[in-house]
């Protein structure tokens, strides 16, 4: 080691000395910041973004309500999604290695995903059951995907704890916070850039003496 590269990183753990520990891996339940309620949080992230959510226990009227409110009759979906899903699209095209130009064709895309944070009002997809690959959401105009309220964790750490195995299983991982924008140097907004404009959450919330088809 030469003398100039002790001589940094004498200087770093010096600077470090007074950090505070470093915190275990989150491994439960964490405080919604602020209080409050995880799901109300979520729901106003959300909304926060642009985003549409409905809360509901009828996903699948919700899901046909929703494509109608955009005018989406051909629909992506995954080969693996719900049929009781499916069935809400007009037509639903299964997403069988579609090109970027069917999936551009289409008028919207319908997915599930495997987590979502409160904090951010992020949803995680990471190509399992009902998710897709990464094609699928990204691509069409408008995404509109299924959350199970027990999918919507409080923090990010607690997002990114839940998400560890699909990491080391090197799983595609996809975050979506709210539809796809951006700004040039003049802070110019332009959406649809990365992703779809549109973008329509349906959580599906069930009271507890209540039953949820699916």
């Amino acid at each position: 080691m030469t003398a100039a590269r002790s001589a940094i990183l004498a200087r770093v753990r010096k600077a470090l000395a007074d950090a505070p520990a470093v915190p275990p891996a989150f491994s439960g339940a964490a405080p919604v910041p602020g209080g409050g309620d995880v799901l109300g949080l979520f729901v106003e992230r959300v909304s926060d973004y642009g985003a549409t959510v409905v809360v509901t226990a009828q996903p699948v009227d919700a899901v046909r309500a929703a494509l109608a409110r955009h005018g989406a009759q051909r629909v992506g979906v995954p080969a693996d999604l719900d049929p009781e899903l499916a069935a809400a699209a007009i037509e639903a095209v299964v997403d069988e290695a579609l090109s970027p130009g069917d999936l551009d064709a289409l008028d919207g895309a319908l997915t599930t995903c495997a987590w979502a944070c409160a904090e951010t009002g992020t949803i995680a997809l990471t190509g399992g059951v009902g998710e897709g690959r990464r094609a699928l959401s990204l691509v069409p105009d408008l995404h509109v995907c299924v959350v199970r309220e027990e999918q919507i964790v409080a923090t990010v750490p607690e997002l990114l704890g839940r998400l560890k195995a699909s990491a080391l299983e090197r799983r595609p991982i996809v975050l979506v916070s709210g539809p796809s924008a951006t700004s040039d140097i003049e802070l110019t907004r332009v959406e649809g850039v990365h992703g779809p404009r549109r973008l329509e959450m349906i959580v599906v919330s069930v009271p507890v003496d209540a039953e949820v088809s699916l």
